[in-house]
């Protein structure tokens, strides 16, 4: 009788238990990223990845919806003077960093500084600055040169480089080195104990994070959490991605191949979620420093021959899922322009084999660099090769992990002492909606984006943007700076596509938005 009492009330505890052990699993959500996470610093480097890393543990001081409207995010109130020269912002209470400190100007004016030496939107806002202020700890001051029309919108940029507040002892680490600590005042704390780089992330919820008020929109609103840890798998076959989310080893699949969407569609655990709803653009980047793309004449006969219906169809093919546009600025935003002197979109060989010959081309090979772990991007580099060959140039196509690209793009070394000449990446719509915003058009040499372009005429051009007070102004500059981005080949915008990320259909409330945020999300 007592070994019968013993085994019911073990069962009788097992069942009691099995609810709390059903309800402590809901409370991780287990994420498949695009890529592998090597590289922490969302400020050092645009890789999307790191970006939304830099969401997980970092709050922002604005954020952007997804009606493209700035609100305020870590910021209380703010007002600007009537000569538009001092603009004054109070931080709202209960900002908090992991480490137990409270949130303060001096962190906010540090972070602003760091950020300004690597983004190119931060750089314009620099040299417009005349000074900063902090005449208590919730209150900074920017005072500047000139107006400054668009602060809301630098402070308030959704994607790549983000304004990512952190300590001010940790944003004291110049912008050409990575910071050393992971410690932000966001929804959730890096558990570095617990990082394997190439297996594993971990984030666990920051209980003493208080959310705004408002419901979330975008990058903007309440960022509320209701899960206790995130963890982020790496998973680097497409293949074995999809069975881990069938299986239900996994909660997202953040960006599926294209080919798996149909397969995907069929499965009734499953749902789409489109978290960029605007979609994104491919784009095919020259590095300015190193023959052969040190010619501007050679970077545009490389414009000529690289045109995207082939990419396109070639990388997405899924009918509906991709869409020509030859602007720079994604179809459909409101600096959109089919200005774009040479480029038309289409590939052109002969014309750029005669291009390439006037140009004197010595047969340099071309470096190009493509990441084989990373779906979304992998054939690309396969088109763009074949293209580039048919008008007469010789390319040395080096395969590598997209970690180690984003890692090798970094290097100003010559192609033949492990730099490279060109590489092919993708950028949301709100990273590239105005020139500003987007990196590539960062032409100030060794301080720009990857590439590094030298270009004092884009600068210029760049501020006058900033201040303008007009939108007719600001569009009529936008051009201007679109038809010396394609005279002097910045890169070359591929056509545009979108991604839905793949989802248990027991996980609700992803924000779309212009990054892949994991607040706000339920798992039922």
């Amino acid at each position: 009788m007592k070994r019968r009492s013993i085994l019911a009330v073990a069962a009788l505890a097992a069942a009691l238990c099995a609810p709390l052990a059903v309800q402590a699993q809901g409370k991780t959500l287990k994420v498949v990223p695009h890529s592998n996470v090597t590289i922490l610093d969302p400020i050092w480097t645009t890789a999307f990845v790191t970006r939304n890393h830099g969401y997980m543990i970092y709050d922002t001081l604005f954020g952007t919806d997804l009606a493209g409207k700035v609100k305020p995010q870590m910021v209380d109130k703010w007002s600007v003077s009537k000569d538009n020269l001092t603009w004054t912002f109070t931080l709202r209470d209960g900002l908090e960093f992991h480490d137990g400190k409270s949130v303060t100007s001096e962190d906010v004016v540090a972070s602003i500084k760091r950020w300004a030496s690597r983004d190119s939107f931060g750089g314009v806002l620099a040299k417009s600055a005349d000074s900063y202020a902090t005449p208590d700890a919730k209150t900074f001051v920017i005072k500047l040169k000139q107006p400054f029309g668009v602060m809301l919108e630098a402070l308030g940029k959704p994607s790549s480089n983000v304004l990512f507040i952190m300590p001010a002892r940790i944003a004291a680490t110049p912008g050409s080195e990575q910071i050393k600590e992971n410690i932000g005042s966001g929804p959730y704390k890096f558990v570095s104990a617990e990082y394997k780089p190439g297996e594993r992330l971990v984030y666990a919820k920051n209980e003493k994070y208080k959310p705004r008020a408002e419901a979330p929109d975008g990058t903007t609103g309440g960022k509320q959490v209701y899960l206790d840890r995130v963890e982020w798998v790496i998973i680097r076959d497409p293949q074995t991605q999809f069975n881990a989310l069938v299986a239900g080893e996994v909660d997202i699949v953040e960006q599926p191949t294209f080919e798996q969407y149909a397969s995907l569609k069929a499965q009734k655990d499953i749902q789409l979620v489109d978290a960029q709803p605007a979609g994104l653009q491919y784009i095919f980047r020259f590095n300015h420093l190193h023959a052969p793309f040190n010619d501007v004449k050679i970077r545009q006969a490389a414009m000529v021959a690289l045109g995207q219906e082939a990419h396109l169809k070639t990388q997405v093919g899924a009918p509906g899922m991709f869409t020509f546009c030859k602007s720079m600025y994604p179809c459909g935003t409101p600096f959109a322009s089919d200005k774009t002197g040479i480029y038309t979109g289409m590939a052109d060989p002969k014309k750029a084999a005669q291009m390439l010959k006037d140009a004197g081309y010595d047969g340099t090979p071309v470096l190009l660099m493509r990441p084989t772990d990373l779906a979304a991007i992998a054939k690309l580099p396969l088109v763009a090769k074949q293209q580039l060959e048919a008008a007469g140039f010789k390319v040395d196509m080096q395969q590598m992990d997209w970690a180690t690209l984003v890692a090798r793009r970094a290097k100003k070394d010559a192609p033949a002492q492990g730099g490279w000449n060109a590489f092919m990446t993708a950028w949301t719509a709100g990273d590239i909606l105005n020139p500003l915003t987007m990196s590539m058009m960062n032409a100030a040499g060794d301080k720009g984006w990857f590439g590094w372009q030298d270009d004092k005429q884009i600068e210029d051009l760049k501020v006058k943007f900033a201040q303008s007070t007009t939108e007719a102004q600001k569009k009529q500059i936008a051009e201007q700076i679109q038809l010396r981005a394609m005279e002097t080949a910045t890169h070359v915008p591929l056509g545009q596509y979108f991604n839905p990320a793949a989802l248990r259909k027991n996980i609700s409330g992803l924000v779309p938005g212009g990054a892949q945020v994991y607040w706000n999300i339920k798992k039922n």
